[in-house]
């Protein structure tokens, strides 16, 4: 790992004098951007959409009339503060996609402003229409889900490290940079263990700022530690539990999974399936490319700024390590806070690049080549944009063909007479419970939290389905007698259900949360 040396006082006073000032340009541009991807995202995205799996168990958690589905070890409650306070007001998935919506786009111009004075103007916008424009960012930036935040938190963090490592460790760095770990933390664990490595690494002879990040990563995991002992006796035992579930902690070459995901895959486990647009990932093999170059640009721009681009690229590296090496599947959105911190060496290189490209001709003749630079190269980033959005929309249709087919089988439950109070097990138990208002309750898998004869009890006590898709076999815990045929999925095929006979309604009248 790079070492980021404190600078000495003459070095201190070097670099004020060379630090970019902050255009006056510079914020309106940032808030122009993100009012762009609001729009992009209200287009393709919002329309029409409802909550996926991973979704459901953290809105369930917050409040509302449907029961909190089953916590699994690997999940932190960060995204479920952060929604509560609309969840707990409304179930609309449309007010709650517009409140994340606004609230990302004004954590995207506040995580890249926090490098006003780190990188001139012209990079940062660069670098976060970069990111900002990527389908995952897109796709996720008015999903329930931590991974975005992560990202955000990420830039925010590492620029205020840089910051107070490079002109002083001042309140606002101190409390900028534990508060942005806190966040990561918070929202995901693991990705902050993951950013407060490097950024401790860096920071070893500061004590004020190491001891600022290291309040901020113990706060941010306060509350997964106080669960863990409450729940899973005690965080060991809840880390065991998590690696199992994520197929188990070790080396995993997943670099091909990310690539063939990137074609609009949001979850590729196993990932097994043919790689049919590989031109989706040109940009992501360019990325390490344009990244080191961007480093070089940087450095050569000065000291102090190739000092904190390199600060980026190497916590981008950490954050992107166990997504690549460690575990044997992928997800796009994984990869979400290390894209985040690349896009600002990528930027430089981008910039230079452009720089060049426009540099006037040395002799007659060639200014005709300088303006055809001008035009390949911004074909080139049009061609990329193009690419994002389609992925986004594709991916969007998807989501919502797989949401409609929840809602499908959740209606043909309510028209079978499984209703609130009631219990769902089987085949996606988890999201249709959300959509149909029941508790979800697993016998098995992640997700297990009852036993077969727990099951058999809860179905004395309310109304019991357990989902049957693909026309798969009865479940050994399930009731006798023929299924009840629910909907014809998309993704899934046709969906039954085996209900358990009507409850004994003198009995108490909902399932134990």
């Amino acid at each position: 790992m790079y070492e980021l040396r404190a600078p000495s006082p003459p070095q201190v006073r070097e670099l004020r004098g060379s630090a970019p000032r902050p255009s006056p340009r510079l914020l309106p541009c940032l808030v122009a951007l993100a009012l762009v991807c609001v729009a992009a995202q209200l287009a393709f995205v919002i329309p029409g959409s409802g909550l996926g799996w991973d979704e459901t168990v953290y809105v369930s958690q917050a409040g509302g009339d449907t029961p909190a589905a089953f916590f699994s070890a690997p999940r932190a409650r960060g995204i479920s503060y952060l929604v509560a306070p609309v969840a707990a007001l409304t179930a609309s998935t449309t007010a709650l996609r517009i409140y994340l919506l606004l609230l990302s786009a004004g954590a995207l111009v506040g995580a890249f402003w926090v490098w006003r004075t780190l990188v001139p103007g012209r990079v940062l916008v660069c670098a976060a229409a970069l990111f900002a424009t990527l389908w995952p960012a897109l796709f996720y930036g008015s999903m329930a889900m931590p991974n975005l935040w992560c990202a955000l938190g990420s830039v925010a963090a590492t620029g205020w490290v840089a910051r107070a490592l490079l002109r002083g460790a001042g309140r606002a760095e101190l409390l900028g940079a534990g508060a942005a770990t806190a966040v990561v933390v918070l929202m995901r664990p693991a990705d902050g263990v993951w950013l407060a490595l490097p950024l401790l690494l860096v920071t070893v002879v500061r004590p004020r700022l190491f001891a600022a990040l290291a309040v901020g990563l113990l706060a941010g995991a306060a509350p997964w530690i106080v669960e863990a002992f409450a729940h899973y006796g005690g965080p060991l035992t809840r880390i065991h539990r998590a690696s199992e579930i994520q197929g188990g902690l070790g080396w995993n070459l997943a670099v091909d999974d990310q690539a063939k995901a990137l074609e609009g895959r949001t979850l590729c486990r196993p990932c097994t399936i043919p790689w049919k647009r590989p031109g989706t990932t040109v940009w992501w093999a360019l990325l390490p490319f344009l990244a080191a170059g961007g480093a070089v640009v940087a450095r050569r721009a000065g000291r102090g700024r190739g000092q904190v681009i390199l600060l980026a690229t190497g916590t981008a590296v950490s954050l992107a390590a166990p997504y690549l090496f460690l575990i044997d599947y992928a997800a796009p959105r994984f990869l979400l806070p290390a894209y985040a911190l690349f896009s600002l060496p990528v930027a430089e290189c981008l910039v230079r690049l452009h720089a060049w490209a426009r540099r006037p001709a040395k002799r007659p003749g060639r200014s005709v080549a300088a303006q055809w630079r001008v035009v390949a190269l911004g074909a080139v980033l049009a061609a990329h944009l193009v690419v994002q959005l389609q992925v986004t929309s594709r991916v969007s249709a998807s989501s919502h063909s797989t949401t409609a087919d929840f809602e499908a089988v959740a209606a043909a439950l309510h028209r079978n007479g499984i209703g609130p109070p009631c219990v769902i097990s089987g085949d996606q138990a988890v999201p249709i419970a959300y959509y149909a208002g029941c508790a979800s309750r697993q016998t098995a898998g992640h997700d297990g939290s009852i036993t077969p004869e727990g099951l058999r009890e809860a179905a004395r006590r309310v109304p019991t389905a357990v989902l049957v898709s693909g026309g798969g076999p009865r479940p050994a815990y399930a009731p006798e007698g023929p299924p009840v045929f629910l909907a014809e999925t998309r993704d899934a095929g046709p969906y039954s259900g085996y209900l358990f006979p009507p409850p004994d309604r003198s009995g108490p009248g909902r399932p134990d949360s």
